[in-house]
């Protein structure tokens, strides 16, 4: 894959939430652990350079305050998030569906989103040039706050099945 053409896709799920009784699940909030946890995602995308020009973020209560920890963390280089209520509760399929409609003029996207669909459109996704360990780490489960970073050269609207390159899986914890 040529550099200049490389497309990131950053694959994350909510961080921490709480159960509150008598709230529905779409309003569920952030746990306290979610509050220490989610900063530590951005921060390490802005420490490892894998910053996203595009963020769309399902319109569940718990994604959204996950999304403002990580904007916070990458500060001014942070893209005003999409909120896109299709990713609530989605499958892989409709999740890919979503993304496949991303502008080609974004070249790291982030979606922040849901077990058990972001766990299965990882694995999706995944080509056999992957990194094995993260491939095993990513089948193994799919911690809150961890996300998966994969590579492409395609475009996103043909984005399917086996046409990324995992690269890690990461699980921010203090």
């Amino acid at each position: 894959m040529s550099e200049y053409h490389i497309k990131r896709l950053i694959l994350m799920r909510h961080s921490k939430a709480a159960f509150p009784l008598g709230v529905e699940d779409h309003d569920r909030p952030l746990a306290q652990r979610g509050h220490t946890e989610a900063p530590l995602a951005g921060k390490w995308m802005m420490e490892n350079g894998v910053v996203p020009d595009f963020i769309l973020c399902s319109s569940a209560v718990r994604t959204r305050q996950t999304c403002t920890w990580v904007c916070q963390q990458l500060g001014e280089k942070a893209p005003t998030p999409k909120l896109e209520s299709g990713l609530y509760a989605a499958g892989a399929t409709s999740m890919l569906s979503v993304i496949n409609h991303v502008p080609e003029t974004v070249g790291t996207l982030l979606v922040i989103t849901h077990m058990p669909g972001v766990q299965a459109l990882a694995l999706r996704l995944a080509s056999r040039d992957s990194d094995q360990d993260a491939y095993m780490d990513l089948a193994s489960g799919f911690p809150t706050s961890s996300f998966a970073v994969l590579e492409h050269s395609s475009h996103w609207a043909t984005l399917d099945g086996q046409d990324a390159e995992l690269k890690n899986i990461v699980v921010p914890r203090p």
